[in-house]
């Protein structure tokens, strides 16, 4: 098993729909595939990190990459990796309208993030947390709730 991370720009700021259908492909395309991860957006800013058989997601980052809704696509890390760090798929984000998120299951308010997953080793979630930091900014500290 192997996890790509990398980060991109929105072409154009996505909005409330354009968050909840991404949110719905995600899951179906990923259930379908055995994909897990966490995606992070906020202000155009774009970060994921995918999980899964090398022979899955190095196509499917092939196909991330070459797609138009984002630009400046640039991996982070190609690595294999012992045991899934992202059981369930997530989406965190800077709310467009934080009050219509909250209710959004797989959605997670900037401040409400889980803790990096333990399972990560050190370098990993060096990584995961420069991603936060480079979408949320460093003002935004994941809690433990």
């Amino acid at each position: 098993m192997n996890h790509i991370v990398y980060m991109s720009r929105a072409v154009r700021p996505l909005s409330d729909q354009d968050l909840q259908e991404l949110l719905a492909q995600c899951r179906r395309d990923n259930a379908l595939h055995n994909v897990t991860g966490i995606l992070f957006y906020s202000h155009g800013n774009i970060a994921q990190l995918i999980e899964g058989d090398p022979a899955v997601i190095e196509p499917l980052y092939e196909k991330i990459a070459r797609d138009g809704r984002h630009s400046n696509v640039t991996m982070l890390a190609n690595k294999g990796i012992t045991q899934r760090s992202f059981a369930d798929w997530s989406m965190a984000f800077h709310p467009i309208e934080s009050e219509g998120f909250q209710t959004l299951e797989g959605f997670f308010l900037p401040h409400h993030l889980p803790p990096t997953p333990e399972s990560l080793t050190i370098a990993d979630a060096l990584i995961v947390d420069l991603v936060r930091q480079a979408v949320f900014g460093t003002g935004e500290k994941p809690s433990a709730e």
